[in-house]
């Protein structure tokens, strides 16, 4: 009012005031656009890639200054850019190499999870791909897809079901693996070694639709089971000449990884197909 009333008392046409001007190039900003281009550099996967490039279309205005120049201290996260306060902890551990600690303390972090019943299966069956490779059996992942029941008065089919690993032999099914990512016992523990009896129901229907000789539940292996990894026991469904088997993989290794579920594929009695695809005669298995 001051001002108004004396610099521009004769002049009524100018107003005197004082504002905030605004700008892109701050240094939140700044810190931002560093943590794009540093992630654009270590990122291999083509989805992130692709995601970083639009980001930095996005802060393409924003002056480049390298880390060392970056000026934390100048950040003010307050009310009205709070929504920031995680992106700006993140960039602060990507860009001065620094890491959380799980040990204790009173300071907040981000932690990344896995669902590793989904991630154990993908990544077995990959592996399964992998080394089946030119033996003439093929793979198929989360396939099968066929159904349990049919209601009778409409005919719908009902209840899906979705086998992690189907493997063919000229087109027929002659082995059938589902993954668990669960701790099973050793038999001199407990002679059903702790497998769920909704996972034999499991399989008993795979066995039914499918009609493999063969089924596997296969688990990851701890040193609690054995030295070694391997099946561990072989039971014959009652009334069929299908065999269940259960059996442990470790997956500290993925080329010993691949050795080893070649010798579980090809380790068991499979049945050769004859050239109309009917299954020939095989040895018999001993329940255990």
């Amino acid at each position: 009012m001051t001002h108004q009333f004396t610099r521009h008392a004769l002049d009524p046409s100018r107003l005197a005031c004082r504002f905030d001007l605004l700008s892109e190039d701050t240094p939140l900003n700044k810190i931002m656009k560093a943590t794009v281009l540093r992630l654009a550099r270590l990122s291999r996967r083509p989805a992130n890639q692709q995601r970083l490039r639009e980001l930095a279309f996005v802060y393409a205005d924003i002056t480049e200054e390298p880390v060392s120049a970056l000026r934390w201290d100048q950040v003010v996260l307050d009310r009205t850019n709070r929504s920031w306060q995680e992106l700006f902890s993140m960039a602060r551990l990507f860009l001065q190499n620094r890491y959380q600690t799980t040990t204790g303390g009173g300071g907040e972090g981000t932690a990344m999870l896995f669902e590793m019943n989904a991630l154990f299966e993908e990544y077995v069956g990959r592996l399964i791909v992998r080394a089946l490779a030119g033996t003439g059996l093929t793979v198929s992942l989360q396939a099968g897809r066929l159904f349990c029941l049919n209601a009778e008065d409409s005919g719908r089919a009902l209840f899906q079901t979705k086998p992690d690993i189907l493997i063919r032999q000229r087109g027929a099914v002659i082995h059938v693996i589902d993954t668990k990512w669960k701790r099973i016992s050793a038999r001199i523990d407990d002679p059903k070694q702790g497998v769920s009896q909704a996972d034999v129901y499991q399989m008993m229907a795979y066995a039914q639709l499918y009609r493999a000789p063969r089924l596997t539940l296969l688990y990851p292996h701890y040193p609690g089971l054995g030295a070694e990894d391997a099946v561990h026991a072989r039971y014959r469904i009652t009334g069929q000449t299908t065999t269940l088997e259960t059996a442990s993989i470790a997956v500290s290794n993925s080329r010993q990884m691949l050795a080893k579920l070649r010798d579980l594929i090809g380790g068991g009695d499979r049945p050769e197909l004859d050239a109309s695809g009917n299954e020939g005669t095989s040895a018999s298995i001993a329940a255990s």
